[in-house]
């Protein structure tokens, strides 16, 4: 019998600006985790509906189109899926950041890719 292989987690990114988006998810498949990409909190709430058990970390923008931001985004999945390791992002947040959850990570734009793979790192351990 052969041994069953286990899932591969997942990094979810969320991000409207396709360049900054492009370059979080370069970045996050230097892991071991399977890359996601969504444009809006919206996107990234239908697809943690489908396959949330499959996903290890966040990474989003504060700044997000429509209505759902990522400050809203990191509430939602604090409370809903509580194992997943958020870090919000941003160039200018304002007050939003204040009304983070405890369990979510801020980092300033412009981010290093370093911090964001250690951040991701983290999470994948967390999760295996």
């Amino acid at each position: 019998m052969g041994q069953a292989i286990a899932p591969r987690m997942a990094a979810l990114v969320v991000e409207d600006d396709r360049m900054l988006r492009d370059l979080a998810a370069a970045v996050l498949e230097e892991t071991d985790l399977q890359v996601v990409e969504a444009e809006s909190g919206e996107e990234a709430l239908a697809y943690l509906r489908e396959h949330a058990e499959d996903v290890a970390f966040i990474f989003t923008d504060v700044q997000l189109p429509r209505l759902v931001d990522g400050v809203d985004l990191a509430r939602m999945v604090a409370t809903k899926w509580p194992w997943i390791r958020m870090v919000v992002t941003s160039g200018g947040p304002g007050d939003r950041i204040d009304h983070l959850p405890r369990s979510a990570t801020y980092m300033p734009k412009p981010w290093r890719a370093l911090d964001v793979l250690v951040a991701a790192e983290q999470a994948a351990a967390r999760t295996a």
